[in-house]
């Protein structure tokens, strides 16, 4: 193992640029991860010659610098003494990597953060129904299903239909809760919005062709508009956009200076225009 010392260190900071080029750094269970002014001031080739040092790369605006398990938590705080930058949290270093992408990589980073926390729940639910698809459907393990040869299994399979089609029947409730947490807002009224974009009240998204075929939409009259009745089942791009302007509706009015109405004006105001904001105007 190699040694850790301040002249290690040393050689670390000098190559990627100097004190002077480290605007943050953190470190993770094997990395230093560094937010640099230029990364072009890297000496990748000195970098990879000393001891300490197993690899570095870039990635998502951070430079990243492999240490190893156990040891780059000492190398860290060797760093951050002797560069004077300050400790900084992970989430710190990231908005600050953040800031030098471009407006497509921003944009990709918002769609991941706000859709990797709910990846469980549709992974999960999507397996459940793989598993409801082996025992209703014909022809897997014999002629007919498996619910249809042993009807014992049939409420079995019932049930974890019921579990798997839940994270699809409320995805809006998922994204809404995700995306106004990311946007800065209060995730419980992102769950609430969207459960709106989804109630029982509105035409189920599905049933929407056949109802236009029959000419039986539901519509609110609304002084004249005329706004179609029709849920959100299903849909991504409604609640995005719903959660955005709920969330900064909900910071505008928390940044206002009346400070007596806060209460009222930040968690109850805004709920409803962003509810509105997404249902569909109709043509007639």
């Amino acid at each position: 193992m190699a040694a850790i010392n301040e002249s290690s260190v040393k050689q670390i900071i000098d190559s990627v640029g100097g004190a002077e080029n480290i605007n943050a750094a953190t470190h993770c269970v094997t990395r230093l991860r560094l937010i640099l002014n230029d990364e072009g001031k890297v000496d990748k080739e000195k970098l990879n010659t000393i001891d300490l040092v197993k690899g570095s790369f870039s990635a998502n605006g951070q430079f990243q610098i492999v240490i190893g398990n156990g040891t780059v938590d000492k190398v860290y705080d060797l760093f951050v003494r002797l560069t004077g930058i300050g400790e900084a949290t992970k989430q710190e270093v990231k908005d600050a990597a953040a800031e030098k992408m471009n407006p497509l990589q921003k944009g990709i980073k918002t769609l991941a953060d706000i859709f990797i926390p709910i990846l469980p729940a549709i992974v999960t639910a999507g397996l459940l129904m793989g598993i409801n698809n082996i025992l209703a459907n014909p022809g897997i393990f014999f002629e007919k299903s498996v619910v249809q040869a042993y009807p014992q299994w049939k409420d079995f399979a019932d049930i974890i239909l019921v579990i798997a089609n839940t994270a699809f029947v409320f995805l809006p409730a998922l994204i809404g809760w995700s995306a106004v947490k990311k946007f800065g807002g209060n995730p419980l009224l992102g769950i609430v919005l969207g459960l709106v974009l989804v109630h029982p009240s509105l035409l189920n998204a599905y049933a929407l062709a056949d109802a236009q075929n029959k000419g039986t939409v539901p519509i609110w009259d609304l002084f004249g508009l005329h706004i179609d009745k029709v849920g959100y089942q299903g849909q991504v791009l409604p609640v995005l956009v719903a959660s955005y302007v709920l969330a900064k509706l909900e910071l505008f009015l928390k940044n206002m200076s009346m400070i007596r109405f806060s209460f009222l004006s930040s968690h109850r105001f805004p709920f409803w225009l962003p509810g509105c904001f997404p249902l569909p105007l109709s043509d007639r």
